[in-house]
């Protein structure tokens, strides 16, 4: 049969006609640049239109509609729904399977998604999808549809420094890019293009923030939106297209590990309007691992002197934070940062402050040997656990094993903190029509999700660019305008972890270092309070130096919303699972 099946592609491509037998993988890399050369983050050093130098912290995309030219006329259309591209993530290329083989003469995308996709749910998306807001965190939440574009840095213009932010979006403003290319996909596996952000900003339309405005979120007929869209098409440029280069090895299954005999699950609980969590595949969540790591949690021997546990800094009824500026460790040891929420953190993949932790299970063993915190060594705690009976039944229903290792400890606390969800507030009940916000609130929350742009009429907070989406956290860093310690950067540029808002009344004190005791003082910081240093993240640089010009009433109205966002299973001692 196959040979029957390339007699009849032979006899196809005899008379010039295309055959889809045989199908290629395609590897396509966008690279961005600025001027033709690989664009350098964070780097105000480009020039453009207006007398003004640029800097990039952000840019990142969505690109979908891939489809490819025949040189009859005729356009083939791979699967792909869309991808996601991120220059600060190194996130810049995207494979497509199954593409026809054949001879071709232009590419075609589109920077955006059409309105079906774009109105979709996003909670539909599974873990890893690209369209998944936990993954590329472009979604707009409750305003509904995704960024298509976003382009944040600072700029200098007249010698003053300020912010930018370009959120291009909204399905009407989808784009088109069209590229001539003389391809055969039966020798090619690669196209190599240039993203040229220099282009994006000047022609045919330049942009001149200090004349057109710093930010937009395409409103209907706004036009920085429209100018965007203009400039879209000349910003891709073809580089070279890749001939074979070998084989790409299949990625190896990830099995669990250390599987019981007899594994009881244990059920994931999340709000409908969450997107999917990736959770570990090697670390299923199990009913006994579940409980051993709760117990773990709990346990004052992970500490040198058996004083403190990890629940003595994370305590269920303050959210898993501890009231205190600064955490304390064994004998009175004064931490150098303020203890973190533990709650929803299936949904991140940076922990601490500072991120320094890529994983639970990593960051779960770091304060058991931190010198400030538990002071301990692991050897020590599993050679003192290991002397536990009830401890050996505990890693035997956990593991199928009695054996005791530091492995075993950090997946049975990354089990127990994965469970750790917050997702009944007054604000989500009063979304699903089973609670109704207060005037204050309602007015709270429009504040909250209306961003500052005066150019566009909207005196909003801004408060969503980090804390939007259903789990009111970028799960990113910023430079949030700081007078900062000396010695405590975060990772870099004053830029620290940004916490969930919710349950937010219960964490104070607040900030890395607890120097704001109440929520007023919060808002009154961001209100007024900006230290306007050259790493200030860009969606706050964008704001004057005066602030926002928030009233006392709309900075209670924030307090208030902010207050709405309290799950009440955080306000009372914790259930039996």
């Amino acid at each position: 049969m196959l040979k029957i099946f390339m007699l009849y592609a032979v006899f196809l491509a005899a008379l010039g006609i295309p055959s889809d037998i045989g199908a290629v993988p395609l590897d396509i890399r966008i690279r961005p640049v600025a001027f033709g050369q690989p664009l350098l983050l964070d780097s105000l050093r480009y020039e453009k239109s207006g007398n003004e130098t640029f800097s990039v912290s952000r840019l990142s995309y969505l690109v979908s509609g891939l489809a490819f030219q025949r040189p009859d006329g005729s356009w083939v259309k791979p699967e792909l729904q869309a991808a996601w591209l991120d220059a600060f993530n190194r996130r810049n290329s995207f494979r497509v399977q199954n593409v026809p083989s054949g001879r071709y003469v232009a590419m075609q995308f589109a920077i955006g998604l059409d309105a079906k996709t774009n109105n979709a749910d996003p909670t539909s998306f599974p873990a890893g999808h690209p369209l998944n807001p936990a993954v590329n965190k472009l979604h707009w939440s409750w305003q509904g549809g995704y960024i298509f574009l976003a382009l944040e840095g600072h700029y200098r213009a007249e010698g003053v420094r300020r912010g930018y932010t370009l959120h291009f979006a909204r399905s009407a403003n989808r784009t088109l890019i069209t590229m001539p290319m003389a391809i055969n996909l039966q020798s090619a596996r690669g196209i190599h293009i240039d993203f040229d952000i220099t282009s994006l900003l000047a022609a045919p339309r330049p942009i001149v923030f200090s004349r057109d405005g710093s930010s937009t979120h395409s409103r209907k007929d706004d036009p920085l939106a429209a100018a965007l869209a203009a400039n879209l098409p000349g910003a891709f440029r073809l580089r070279y297209i890749d001939s074979p280069g070998g084989e790409v090895a299949a990625r190896p299954k990830t099995l669990p590990l250390y599987l019981p005999d007899q594994p009881q699950s244990f059920p994931f609980k999340m709000s409908a309007t969450f997107p999917m969590p990736s959770l570990p595949r090697d670390n299923p969540l199990l009913r006994g691992r579940v409980e051993l790591g709760r117990k773990l949690f709990s346990d004052t021997r992970l500490s040198r002197d058996g004083s403190l546990s990890c629940a003595s800094c994370h305590l269920h009824n303050k959210a898993f934070t501890d009231g205190l500026a600064k955490s304390v460790g064994i004998e009175g040891r004064s931490g150098i940062r303020n203890s973190m929420p533990l709650f929803n953190l299936a949904w991140k993949d940076q922990f601490f402050w500072d991120g320094r932790a890529t994983s639970l299970r990593d960051q779960v063993t770091m304060p058991i040997e931190n010198h400030l915190e538990l002071d301990n060594s692991l050897d020590n705690v599993v050679t003192v656990l290991s002397a536990d009976a009830l401890y050996k039944m505990a890693f035997s229903k956990a593991y199928g094993s009695p054996e005791i290792t530091t492995e075993k400890i950090a997946l049975a606390l990354e089990s127990f903190l994965l469970t750790l969800t917050s997702y009944d507030s007054k604000f989500d009940r009063a979304m699903a029509g089973k609670a109704e916000l207060s005037k204050q609130e309602k007015r709270g929350l429009e504040l909250f999700m209306t961003e500052y742009e005066p150019r566009s009429r909207q005196f909003g907070a801004d408060c969503f660019h980090c804390h939007g989406g259903a789990l009111f956290s970028d799960h990113d860093f910023h430079n949030n305008g700081l007078r900062l310690q000396a010695g405590d950067e975060g990772i870099g540029g004053g830029r620290f972890a940004t916490p969930s808002l919710r349950n937010v009344e219960l964490t104070a004190p607040y900030m890395h270092d607890g120097r704001f005791s109440s929520l007023e003082e919060v808002v009154a910081h961001y209100n007024s309070g900006l230290n306007r240093s050259e790493d200030l993240d860009p969606n706050l640089a964008k704001h004057p130096k005066g602030g926002l010009g928030l009233t006392k009433s709309d900075e209670a109205a924030l307090v208030a919303f902010l207050k709405a966002l309290t799950d009440p299973k955080y306000t009372v001692g914790p259930k039996a699972p």
